[in-house]
């Protein structure tokens, strides 16, 4: 019997050059690329929403927003957190709420399940505080169902333990005009009187407790103590005092507008900012009013057949991702130089954002996630950006590299870590606040971001002596999880944390033969699935549903082939099942390995997201780095990316 050991390889260089060839049909004519971002139902519920609030509506885009509501309803009625996940509260009530406001009849068949879902586990009185906040302004539950958060907050000083710079650049964003919607308690103005008090099991003026405290810390039942005493004070603060810091929180929020990108370019720091100046008095026309409208907009996308409401765009994110694909795919030196060079007009190099708090010293020199957000740099973006300029051409775009390198240097935390935006963003105090229910305040140092900037510093020159280098493998070290894993903050999860690490201590130059690293290449080789690939559920961010897996992914698969490949592993038969699981995995018209999965965060356990250009991006990279290693004599995966 003949066998043809050419097969194999010839269906991987076929699916290589398919993918690669739609990536370059997707290339935008200025040189970069840009995919859908998608989150759970409650972004385009709040578009409606809105709609709503301010009598703008807009009945053929609330139509295709509802179409698509309706779509992502699952069989326990409610809708999730991420595809196939499990019923959410919070989303349910503002899905159901959304379709309402759209014309959906409360007795068709799926508002029916929905409410039936909602009530089964406590009516919406169980909902978080962001969701209370949006019902207060609809009058739907008395404003004391939502935190006291007072607007003086604004005038703290930064010795302050809670001010506006010791939390999240996001929560900075959606918090500054949340304080001034707070302290006014405007009213929507809801022109169809659209109500929702079916979806409580208790009349909301009845409930007598709304707050909890999130962590079950000694610490939160002091804030809950604190929460009571200012809702005694909070309506008596001086008029002036109050007017004095609702203009901080105006200038503040005004100051970061950003222009058709938005405020902190995410849409609930756009939704709000638009609220609070129209609780302000700012007339129709106000051009800021009128650009922040637009930006809300602008983030509506056709989609994937059904059109939804993006949180924000991530074209910096897809074009720097997709470009060190191509490169190891083989793509032309034209396409990439095209989209390098829109690389490099996109950073950041006057404008000095909020990290200079705590890093007055160091000059930008960071890229954004979205198309503009200066305020806002991401260093993990920053850093992919930089092993792109690098990789395409270290001298061409040596003084962008030589920025990049300098920001991140900047922009490493105390403990040798990076966070995504902020330095020492890590007062874990504020967790136990009552607005910290979602527990996404904050912005610490985590193993995915830290092992991007050890892999950038790396791969343009840092020796691993290098002391910015040497605590960042420290960081990385001492993050480890104790089966070997790392975990993933903005990617789901440890498959993700994993691959980025094995990725970083490889560039850097560490001995992949260590003990702790071959930890976590048995615990990737432990956790594939037996059709070989590789899959990791959003429900694996709580702790007692680690290691759940629904289904094999092209994303997930690639990351842990990917980490596998960096220590050392080329040859193993579970790597070429992977590589096999991805060749035969089935793609869509455009190229596109099929993945409805999420398998990206933007909050663990509260905000997930699908970016559509996973599944484009790393199964290429994955396919074409393994062909060339098998090709080569030395095995090594030369990037840390």
């Amino acid at each position: 019997m003949n066998i043809d050991v050419t097969a194999p390889a010839i269906a991987l260089d076929r699916v290589i050059t398919e993918a690669r060839e739609a990536l370059l049909r997707r290339q935008r004519p200025d040189g970069h690329w840009v995919f859908d971002l998608e989150a759970d139902a409650t972004i385009p519920s709040e578009y409606i929403m809105l709609g709503h609030y301010l009598d703008e509506r807009e009945p053929d885009v609330e139509a295709k927003l509802a179409d698509y509501i309706r779509s992502i309803q699952e069989d326990h009625g409610g809708w999730p957190l991420f595809h196939r996940g499990d019923f959410d509260m919070s989303a349910t009530v503002k899905a159901y709420f959304a379709l309402k406001l759209a014309g959906d009849d409360i007795d068709a068949p799926h508002m029916k399940r929905a409410r039936e879902a909602v009530h089964a586990r406590g009516g919406a009185e169980k909902s978080n505080v962001f969701t209370r906040y949006a019902l207060a302004l609809f009058g739907e539950v008395p404003w004391r169902a939502a935190p006291v958060m007072p607007v003086e907050l604004m005038l703290a000083p930064k010795w302050f333990p809670v001010t506006i710079f010791r939390i999240s650049y996001w929560s900075r964003t959606v918090v500054a005009p949340l304080l001034i919607l707070a302290a006014l308690k405007p009213r929507a103005k809801n022109p169809l009187g659209v109500r929702i008090q079916e979806l409580f099991l208790t009349p909301p003026t009845k409930i007598t407790r709304w707050l909890n405290n999130p962590t079950g810390h000694w610490g939160g039942t002091f804030f809950l103590l604190l929460d009571k005493v200012l809702r005694v004070i909070e309506p008596h603060a001086p008029k002036a005092m109050r007017k004095r810091a609702i203009d901080k929180a105006l200038n503040f929020f005004t100051e970061r507008l950003n222009g058709e990108d938005g405020l902190g370019a995410i849409f609930p720091a756009m939704a709000n900012s638009v609220m609070a100046m129209e609780a302000l008095g700012f007339p129709k026309d106000h051009p800021a009013l009128v650009t922040a409208k637009k930006s809300i907009k602008l983030l509506l996308t056709p989609g994937e057949g059904k059109t939804f409401c993006q949180p924000c765009v991530s074209p910096i994110w897809d074009t720097g991702l997709t470009a060190l694909a191509m490169m190891e795919a083989g793509a032309t030196d034209q396409s990439i130089g095209a989209s390098c060079d829109w690389l490099k007009d996109k950073q950041i190099l006057d404008v000095k954002g909020d990290w200079i708090e705590k890093r007055p010293h160091v000059r930008p020199g960071g890229w954004a996630f979205q198309y503009n957000n200066a305020h806002y740099p991401d260093v993990d973006d920053t850093a992919v950006v930089g092993m792109a300029l690098h990789r395409a051409d270290a001298a061409k775009y040596a003084e962008p590299i030589a920025r990049a390198a300098e920001w991140i240097e900047g922009m490493q935390s105390t403990n040798g870590g990076w966070g995504a935006f902020d330095v020492d963003n890590a007062d874990a105090y504020l967790n136990h606040i009552p607005f910290a229910d979602h527990g996404a305040l904050l912005d610490p140092p985590t193993a995915d971001v830290s092992a991007r900037c050890v892999s950038f510093l790396a791969q343009i020159g840092y020796e691993r002596s290098h002391p910015v280098v040497a605590r960042g493998i420290e960081f990385l070290k001492k993050d480890q999880e104790t089966d070997g894993s790392w975990f993933g903050r903005w990617g789901t999860n440890y498959i993700y944390g994993t691959w980025s690490a094995l990725n970083a201590l490889n560039a850097a130059g560490e001995d992949m033969q260590q003990p702790y690293i071959r930890r976590a290449v048995e615990w990737l080789l432990r956790h594939q699935n037996s059709d070989g690939g590789w899959g990791e559920d959003g429900a694996t961010y709580w702790k007692e549903r680690r290691y759940e897996s629904k289904a094999s992914t092209p994303s997930q698969t690639a990351w842990a082939v990917l980490g596998l490949m960096a220590a050392g592993e080329v040859d193993h038969a579970q790597v070429k099942r992977g590589v096999e699981w991805l060749t035969n995995a089935p793609r869509s018209i455009d190229g596109r390995w099929v993945e409805p999965w999420f398998t990206a965060v933007g909050f663990p356990r509260v905000f997930y997201l699908r970016y559509h250009g996973y599944a484009a991006i790393f199964p290429l990279q994955a396919l074409a780095r393994y062909r060339d290693l098998k090709a080569s004599n030395s095995k090594a995966v030369r990037h840390g990316m």
